[in-house]
């Protein structure tokens, strides 16, 4: 099966299979963004082994939206059985409970794109301690819901009545270890979904096309059913929350204090986009590589310090360019080194960056992140066709 086959399979799956839920079509946008959110696996030979955790926690931000406490969106039928009127989705219950307990830690707000907040805070062990631990179990207890329910679409993508015909049976990873590429943060006991080679790289060369084609689809099918009286919705308000990106509501305090450590004991950053020397006694920002609005992505990685002026007025949403990220390469080499400097956020940068991209090998660490941090903002923009600078 080439690239070109594999895209008329994933096409299929969205198009033309039965659905009763909008299972299926989470399940492929959840693989294309998992595919997009590890650039380094760029193997041509090999299948890929995919978590279940991996796909359940962007199901979480997927389904957020739609399991507002006090405004429900259905996304499926809901036949009665036994004179009860059965549920949408298998994970409604435990998602709904982790959205009122998010809203409530902080103050009620009401924000649909929060689900992507949300795991990315929680992916991180140390955003997560900071968390009540009612919160955290009954986000796992989500999580463990919704990786049990993914198993039925995997089961039945494809023509109708057959199973596994597209995607095999998840396995352990311990099981097949040698035999496929692995995630970064994959581990033994991990229940994975395998994912041919041919498939994987159809993934990332039609990333921007199989995003749009699930949104339209997701769009259409929940424009489809039947909701409660007072929820009146279309396709463009469905688009809306389906789009819908976080703001960067967590403050960098903590962050931006230990680089203020660095700089009183008289070390300098440099901006990579201008190249303004950052000292004691200089405003910067502390900005994001990879903006917000493209990836909620606080990784240590991703903050570096930068020259207010430019981040404000000309960088902002936009995506460094590549002849933008040469030039940077010295400067981000250099802001690495110096995070390895400090006893904070040295572990904090390593633990990051194995998150991200798995064993960092090759020259030096610092500049060997930069590369890779390089790369994947390479991916992003290449997959994405977003404005540059």
């Amino acid at each position: 099966m080439d690239i070109s086959s594999s895209g008329k399979v994933i096409s299929s799956i969205l198009k033309h299979d039965s659905k009763q839920t909008s299972y299926k079509i989470a399940l492929v946008r959840a693989i294309n963004d998992v595919a997009l959110s590890y650039p380094d696996n760029r193997n041509y030979e090999h299948d890929v082994a995919i978590p279940i955790r991996f796909l359940a926690e962007f199901w979480v931000a997927y389904y957020y939206p739609f399991v507002d406490p006090v405004a429900p969106i259905y996304q499926g039928k809901r036949p009665v059985r036994n004179g009860e009127q059965s549920r949408d989705m298998a994970f409604r219950t435990e998602l709904t409970a982790f959205r009122a307990l998010w809203q409530d830690h902080f103050g009620g707000v009401n924000n649909p794109a929060d689900g992507f907040y949300a795991i990315n805070e929680l992916r991180l062990p140390r955003n997560q301690i900071t968390y009540p631990p009612n919160l955290q179990n009954t986000y796992y207890s989500a999580l463990k819901s919704i990786a049990k329910t993914i198993e039925m679409p995997i089961r039945y993508a494809g023509p109708a009545g057959q199973e596994w015909s597209i995607f095999e049976k998840p396995k352990r990873y311990e099981m097949i270890a040698g035999h496929v590429v692995a995630l970064p943060g994959t581990q033994p006991r991990d229940l994975c979904l395998i994912i041919p080679n041919e498939l994987w790289q159809a993934f990332r060369n039609l990333s921007l096309w199989i995003e749009a084609l699930c949104l339209h689809e997701w769009c259409l099918f929940t424009e489809r059913i039947t909701q409660d009286s007072l929820i009146n919705l279309d396709r463009g308000d469905i688009y809306r929350l389906l789009t819908a990106r976080p703001d960067n509501r967590r403050p960098l305090t903590w962050e931006r204090n230990q680089v203020d450590i660095l700089l009183m004991e008289g070390h300098q950053f440099q901006c990579p986009w201008t190249q303004k020397v950052i000292h004691g006694g200089v405003d910067y920002d502390l900005d994001h590589i990879l903006p917000l609005a493209v990836y909620p992505i606080n990784e240590l990685w991703n903050l570096v310090p930068s020259d207010p002026a430019f981040n404000s007025h000309k960088k902002r949403d936009r995506l460094p360019s590549a002849s933008s990220l040469h030039k940077a390469e010295p400067c981000l080499t250099q802001t690495y080194n110096l995070y390895i400097r400090s006893i904070k956020l040295e572990p904090v940068l390593r633990e990051d960056v194995q998150l991200r991209f798995g064993d960092i090998k090759g020259m030096g660490f610092p500049q060997s992140v930069a590369q890779a941090v390089m790369s994947f903002v390479y991916e992003i923009a290449e997959a994405r066709n977003l404005a540059q600078f």
